[in-house]
């Protein structure tokens, strides 16, 4: 909104100043500062409210040091991240860019769908919440809004340049010619040529199926990686910390798919008009940090579904629009990891009881974060090793751009 508004005043006044919101860097520092305000400054008035109406966590007695301590922890602190990454891109992104229309529809689905397994498991004292199928179903939907959105819109597009624009830069040519096309092309991580293109998984020639193919592929990264948010956010900020770290790399990819000069250099797919999205990807990074104020170790609130679903969700479809979903197993690691741990632990437990009558465990406890629990590492320290893990995860992606 004031992207337009000093757009107007200064086209039309020529205002001081006006012409700095022009600026992708400066829009998402004025992002990133905003959402770490709201979020330090609303967060205690949150806490506060969400006291007096005694929103706080059911704890399941899993036998874990200091896990009872926790009891009556207000949950549904996902709605001061949620505020604090729409409102400040509402503020300073362009909202017709077809991409951030995608990230705020995903990260409001997805916040309602959390704020209503919250809401069941508070206030109908159902331990269980939300139907584990209706959790999906909501899942499902928004990944096929993706899909179907990056799939047919003409507003989805990779831009082609006949000569570099390194080429223009250095002043060997006035003007380069390019061609925007459709394309169901992604990034391959560490080979040369390193675009997969999706409609070569069509036998047929049929758009229809490789649409579906393609829908079927955004499912499942926006359904995994959202429930990997939700499994790794077990201790006290350990899923706000890692996304954190998730969301500043995928800011850099954006700032780079965006730039025709870095994405020509890089050798990287050049996406018009995302490089809109660092400012989402800086408000999301801010949402984060700001609010482990408060979920730091000992957290004064808990994100609930409320914040773990939609953060995971976000995270999935800003790979998905960046065509980098391929690189999710390693900068997703954390939560990939942590997924298959409880995979693991529930497939192994089934097939040891079937066969020795007796079932047998992998790990002490899943998801892996409570294993190391069990260990009796201090919780503080299990989170630190986390975000260092994640942080050589996130440095390991950006390498990709030239490990090939």
């Amino acid at each position: 909104m004031l992207y337009y508004l000093f757009d107007f005043l200064d086209r039309e006044f020529d205002l001081i100043g006006a012409g700095v919101f022009q600026y992708i860097s400066f829009r998402a520092g004025m992002a990133v500062l905003v959402s770490l305000l709201i979020t330090i400054t609303f967060g205690k008035s949150l806490i506060t409210m969400l006291r007096k109406k005694q929103v706080g966590e059911t704890i399941r007695d899993l036998g874990l040091e200091g896990q009872m301590q926790k009891k009556g922890t207000p949950t549904m602190g996902g709605l001061i991240i949620i505020a604090a990454i729409v409102i400040p891109t509402l503020l300073f992104a362009k909202l017709e860019n077809i991409y951030v229309i995608l990230l705020l529809v995903t990260t409001l689905v997805l916040g309602a769908i959390g704020f209503l397994d919250d809401y069941i498991k508070v206030f109908k004292k159902n331990k269980e919440g939300l139907a584990g199928r209706f959790k999906i179903v909501g899942q499902v939907s928004v990944g096929l809004i993706v899909g179907a959105t990056l799939f047919f819109s003409d507003d989805v597009v990779v831009r082609e340049f006949s000569e570099t624009p390194t080429e223009i830069q250095a002043g060997e040519q006035t003007e380069v010619s390019f061609t925007d096309s459709k394309s169901t092309t992604t990034t391959i991580p560490f080979v040369k040529n390193n675009e997969l293109d999706y409609s070569k998984l069509n036998p047929t020639e049929n758009d229809l199926i490789t649409a579906a193919i393609y829908i079927l592929i955004v499912i499942f990264f926006v359904t995994a990686i959202s429930n990997g948010a939700n499994i790794t956010d077990g201790i006290d900020g350990l899923a706000a910390g890692t996304s954190a770290i998730i969301g500043l790399t995928l800011a850099i990819l954006a700032y780079i798919s965006g730039n025709a000069i870095f994405s020509d250099y890089l050798n990287v797919m050049f996406i018009p008009n995302s490089g809109e999205l660092v400012i989402f990807c800086t408000a999301f990074v801010g949402a984060c940090v700001g609010f482990l104020w408060y979920n730091s170790y000992p957290a004064q609130v808990f994100m609930g579904d409320t914040g773990s679903l939609s953060l995971g969700g976000v995270i999935a479809v800003l790979a998905l629009v960046l065509r980098k979903e391929l690189l999710i197993p390693v900068l997703c690691g954390i939560f990939v990891i942590e997924n298959l741990s409880v995979i693991l632990q529930v497939s192994y437990f089934k097939y040891t009881k079937k066969k020795y009558g007796e079932g047998r465990r992998i790990f002490k406890m899943s998801p892996l974060h409570h294993h190391y629990q069990k260990m009796e590492i201090p919780e503080p320290k299990i989170v630190t090793r986390f975000w260092i893990v994640g942080i050589l995860l996130a440095i390991i992606t950006l390498a990709t751009l030239k490990l090939r």
